[in-house]
């Protein structure tokens, strides 16, 4: 896995990546109530906001940590949102992106980055 400052998680098979929010994230945030998801097809470039995401505390923007195209979104969280609580860095995944520019995943953190990162906030 790698992750962002913004708090993203993001793994890759081939040249497609499967990002989500990390449980850090999940628990500043509270009780996710409504996900807006982006749209299948969509080109993004890295920094492009592509998600929001209400709680009981804040609606939340979020950014595509990579450059691509949105091949998948999980569609279950517009019925079931407190995925994103319950399960934020496995089944509360957010969308798919097809990479067309793999050397972005060099900018992210691995593991021990984030989570010495976020000891520090």
């Amino acid at each position: 896995m790698k992750y962002t400052e913004s708090h993203e998680w993001i793994t890759c098979e081939g040249d497609i990546a499967t990002v989500g929010i990390t449980d850090h994230a999940q628990k500043e945030l509270g009780d996710i109530v409504y996900v807006e998801l982006p749209v299948e097809g969509h080109p993004v470039k890295i920094g492009d906001e592509v998600i929001v995401l209400e709680s009981t505390k804040a609606a939340v923007d979020f950014y595509t940590p990579l450059t691509g195209e949105i091949t998948a979104i999980n569609t279950s969280l517009r019925e079931f949102p407190e995925k994103v609580n319950a399960t934020a860095q496995s089944d509360g995944w957010l969308f798919k992106i097809k990479l067309t520019n793999p050397q972005e995943l060099d900018l992210l953190m691995d593991e021990k980055a984030y989570y010495s990162y976020i000891k520090n906030l």
